[in-house]
Order: structure tokens, then C-alpha cells, then sequence
């Protein structure tokens, strides 16, 4: 879960927020609190997605792969075969081998491009392992680290990492059926360098113990439903936010972790500020100007996309993407467009616009 992914799209919603009750101080500003925290993220999709295809020994002189010849490919995301609905990889195997014993073509329904389609095809059956196929290379859920970015209590709900989950193989944004987030906790870290982004090495903890559940999955990032704020916060009370037409060229800190679970602030330069009227991923520049962090880290490494970004005593965005040849410095997005997806921000609060995919 870098923040290097692919083509982005966004696919949620954002969540059902009573329109009464903005988190808002008494003079007015929205405000939320930042987090920081290293999360683990675990996501199922609302389906079974197509990764890649393998060819089936039938014969001694044939191999074939029904999936491909079916027309699916890599991305298609497989919502029910034969009317039963997908919602984990083991249903498909049953429904296959069904399929194949009784010498009948399945109906597979799958969304491309957010649109739904049907293909037909009959499995194979492999005579090396003896097993009905359908030549096709599934999955049905990922798992990663990244940052909290905020949470906003009197709504319980948080945002974090920044940018879209995509699946490791195809690229393709991951669209959420169900998931959750649980405390982490970085046991080391591979420092970036010049051409190679390092990464957060963390383990998961307290999985019984759920931070929050996960209902979208969009190009601003995760976000949910949280009942209060994690342990280790820098901060007890919301702080406000800034708009994107408030964030300056200078410094500011973000919150991170390098070590356990102690969130520590660092210090960071703005280096350029995009004027965004409509939501993009790439609002800031910045460069990451603390030592210490330099000498932890390298720079900016993968599990530290949706680290907050505090300007002024403001939340004003979160990191999203690393330079791969310079990781000191990466981009950052705006925390409006995150809160925005969560359903935290009213349409009062910030100007509408419509969300395209970039």
C-alpha cells in the first residue's frame, strides 16, 4: 500500500452522515483530530476479482484457459456465477466443480469499468491435479499498512493513507465489500534511496480489538466508522482544519511513526501549492527537511501514505506519494477532498464539484 499506485478511480460513496451534526467549534471552523497512527488495513472485495489467467492441461496435446477465452481479464471483477453471489474465493471452487460434473456452461455476472457484463464458459478439467478449472488466477481481499489521518468524534468516523487501495496485480482500484483497521506497530524500516522507495515493516496487533470497519475505498483514500480515537494520539481535541485556498508555500510538520507506536512530529517544507477548484490527488509538494527523519527513514517510504500535515496549527492535508528518484519529496493531498469522500464535510463547508476519474 505505497501510494504508488496505478490509474485511480473512485468508486464509493461518501458515508451516510446526519447533515446535523457537522464537527464544527463554537466559532464555526470544521474541525477534526489529527491521527498519525500506523494502521493495518485488511479489505475484502464485493466480489472476487479476475488477477490473471493459466492455461489448463486438458489433453496431452492441449491447454487451454475458458476464463480467457470467455473474454474476462485481468480487473473484472466477478459479482456472481449462476445467480449465486461472490463474496469469497472458496464459493467459486464448489461452483465450478458442479458445473464441470454435470458437462454445463456457467453464467459468470462481472463489473468492468463499473458496469455490469456476462460471460458464459465451461470449466476444464486439469488432468494433472484432477480438479475442475476455469483457468483464471482469483482474489479476493488484500491486506497492508498505512497512516491515520484523522477521526472525527462526533461523527465517529476517520479517513487515512491518502490515496486508493489498488490490487497489487492488475492495478485496478480495489472496490470495498467489507474490511477493517487495527492497531500496528512498525518493527523496523528499509530507508528510501534514489530509485528505490523503502517501506514501513510493521505487524499487526490486537486484531480482536478492531479500530474501525471500512465502507469506501476512493482516490482520497479509506474511510469508516470509528467509535473513539486510537491510543498514542499527539492530540485530545479536534483541531481545525485549512481549506486548500489556506495552505501556504513554507513549513509545517507531519505525524508519523518510525518506531513501535509512538506518533512524533516532523518537520516538512510546502514547496508548492496546486489552486484546486475540483478535487485532484496532487495538491502539495513537499519535502521532508527533518533530520531526524532523514536519518530514519530516507525520506518518505511506503506505509507512511495518509501521515497528517500540520500548518500552522491546522490539519491541512495528508502524504500521499513518494518521488521515487528524489524520496525526500513526494506529494501531498488536501484534507478537504478527504473529508469530503468521508462524509464528514457538509456541502455548506466546501464548494460541490464532480468527482472524475484522473
Amino acid at each position: 500500500m505505497s501510494g504508488m499506485t496505478g490509474s485511480l478511480q473512485a468508486y464509493a460513496s461518501p458515508l451516510d452522515i446526519p447533515p446535523d451534526k457537522p464537527v464544527q467549534g463554537i466559532d464555526g471552523e470544521l474541525k477534526v483530530i489529527p491521527g498519525g497512527q500506523t494502521i493495518g488495513v485488511k479489505v475484502k472485495s464485493a466480489g472476487v476479482l479476475v488477477v490473471g489467467h493459466h492455461l489448463i492441461e486438458v489433453s496431452e496435446q492441449s491447454k487451454l484457459s475458458p476464463g480467457e477465452n470467455s473474454g474476462l481479464v485481468p480487473g473484472d471483477l466477478m459479482i456472481s456465477i449462476d445467480g449465486n453471489k461472490l463474496d469469497e474465493v472458496s464459493k467459486v471452487a464448489k461452483l465450478v466443480e458442479r458445473a464441470g460434473m454435470a458437462n454445463e456452461p456457467l453464467t459468470i455476472v462481472y463489473k468492468r469499468d463499473g458496469k455490469e457484463q456476462t460471460a458464459k464458459l465451461k470449466p476444464a478439467y486439469d488432468r494433472n491435479d484432477k480438479v475442475w478449472r476455469l483457468g483464471l488466477y482469483i482474489r479476493d481481499s488484500a491486506a497492508g499498512v498505512g497512516t491515520l489521518t484523522f477521526y472525527a468524534p462526533e461523527q465517529g468516523v476517520y479517513g487515512a493513507l491518502g490515496h486508493v487501495i489498488t490490487d497489487m496485480n492488475t492495478g485496478t482500484p480495489i472496490v470495498v465489500g467489507s474490511g477493517h483497521i487495527v492497531q500496528s506497530s512498525v518493527t523496523s524500516i528499509s530507508k528510501s534511496q534514489d530509485g528505490d522507495p523503502g517501506e514501513k515493516r510493521a505487524v499487526f496487533l490486537k486484531e480482536s480489538q478492531v479500530l474501525g470497519n471500512v465502507q469506501s475505498n476512493t482516490d482520497f483514500g479509506i474511510f469508516g466508522k470509528m467509535t473513539r480515537n486510537p491510543e498514542h494520539s499527539l492530540y485530545k481535541q479536534p483541531i481545525p482544519i485549512a481549506m486548500s485556498s489556506e495552505v501556504k508555500e513554507g513549513p509545517a510538520q507531519i505525524l508519523t511513526v518510525v518506531d513501535g507506536q509512538q506518533v512524533e512530529r516532523f518537520n516538512v517544507e510546502i514547496i508548492h501549492v496546486a489552486h484546486q477548484q475540483t478535487p485532484a490527488t496532487k495538491g502539495l509538494v513537499l519535502r521532508i527537511t527533518d533530520p531526524r527523519l532523514i536519518d530514519k527513514t530516507g525520506g518518505i517510504v511506503q506505509g507512511m501514505s495518509g501521515s497528517p500535515i500540520v500548518q500552522n496549527g491546522r490539519l491541512i492535508g495528508a502524504v500521499t506519494h513518494v518521488f521515487v528518484n528524489d524520496p525526500k519529496s513526494g506529494y501531498g493531498c488536501f484534507i478537504e477532498w478527504m473529508l469530503k469522500d468521508s462524509g464528514v464535510a457538509q456541502q455548506s463547508n466546501i464548494a460541490p464539484y464532480n468527482l472524475k476519474a484522473v
